[in-house]
């Protein structure tokens, strides 16, 4: 049962990516660039951030399913936006590694062993989740930022992002 879980949740990351590969190729850099509103993140700085995501929860996949759980660091968003400046970098870069990289997530997630389903994962100071809520977590948060790339077009239960 729980081997389903993991795979409906790699299916609906490879449902998400295909639905917007095109939107995102279409869109320009200069768009891309432009903040949603002043003091907010552009597109690429939202990128930025879900390639971040997607590095950071892959080492929770692997890591959580070797150890059988663990404990696993928070990270500081706007830091890193700051640090790596995604918007000095050519959009189609941007979307062509976060693309890829999460098409290789929605593998390695599908094909987790149904017994990591159950196993604890902490992530900084956040209560104790397991590794299938984890999994799931993360598609929901790549979904809320995607709505804010493309318009509202996927239904997302992530509820603890503020929007941009």
């Amino acid at each position: 049962m729980t081997t389903h879980a993991f795979a409906a949740v790699g299916d609906e990351l490879r449902r998400v990516l295909d639905a917007t590969a095109d939107d995102l190729a279409r869109m320009s850099d200069a768009h891309a660039r432009e903040p949603f509103s002043p003091g907010k993140w552009s597109r690429k700085e939202v990128v930025g951030h879900l390639i971040d995501s997607a590095s950071n929860n892959h080492q929770r996949f692997v890591r959580g399913s070797q150890d059988r759980g663990g404990q696993y660091p928070g990270y500081d968003q706007d830091f890193c936006v700051t640090l790596q400046r995604p918007n000095d970098v050519p959009w189609s870069v941007l979307v062509g590694l976060w693309m890829h990289y999460n098409r290789y997530l929605a593998h390695v997630i599908a094909t987790l062993a149904s017994e990591s389903a159950a196993y604890p994962i902490r992530v900084g100071t956040n209560p104790e989740r397991t590794l299938l809520w984890i999994a799931t977590d993360y598609v929901e948060h790549l979904k809320h930022h995607v709505n804010q790339l493309v318009g509202p077009r996927f239904a997302s239960t992530y509820p603890n992002t503020p929007p941009m």
